[in-house]
C-alpha cells in the first residue's frame, strides 16, 4: 500500500512539472533598434508572436522620431498588461533598449519585438 501511495505522489508531481513546463513562455530574443534616419514618415505596423503572448503595434514616425506607439492587439495575462508600459519608454527614449516592466517582463519583450518589426517594415498605404 506504501508503494502504491508513493508511486501516485511521484507521478501526480510528474504531472504537474508537465504542466507547469507547457505554459512556459519561450525565451524572447532582445529587441534591436532599426535605423529610423532613411525611414519615411508614416504608420508602420508589425507584430511578434511569443507563443504564450502575442503582440501587434502601430508606430508613427516622424522625421526620423518616434512620434507615437498604439498597441493595437496584446494576448496576454491580466498581470502582462502592465508591460504595457513599455511603449511610452521607448516613446520618451526613441530606442528599444528600455527596461521592461516588472512582474511583465514577457509581455515588455514581446511588445518590444513587436515594434522593432514595425519599424523593420514599410509603412501602411
Amino acid at each position: 500500500m506504501r508503494m502504491m501511495r508513493k508511486t501516485v505522489f511521484f507521478a501526480l508531481v510528474a504531472a504537474l512539472l508537465s504542466l507547469a513546463a507547457s505554459c512556459a513562455m519561450a525565451p524572447v530574443p532582445a529587441a534591436v533598434m532599426p535605423d529610423l534616419s532613411a525611414k519615411a514618415d508614416g504608420v508602420y505596423t508589425g507584430g511578434y508572436d511569443g507563443g504564450l503572448v502575442k503582440a501587434t503595434v502601430s508606430v508613427a514616425l516622424t522625421a526620423g522620431r518616434i512620434a507615437s506607439i498604439r498597441i493595437v492587439k496584446h494576448d496576454c495575462s491580466p498581470i502582462g498588461k502592465k508591460g504595457e508600459a513599455v511603449v511610452n519608454r521607448v516613446v520618451e527614449r526613441q530606442t528599444l533598449q528600455v527596461d521592461a516592466v516588472s512582474g511583465a517582463t514577457g509581455s515588455s519583450k514581446v511588445l518590444l519585438k513587436a515594434i522593432e518589426a514595425a519599424l523593420s517594415g514599410n509603412p501602411q498605404a
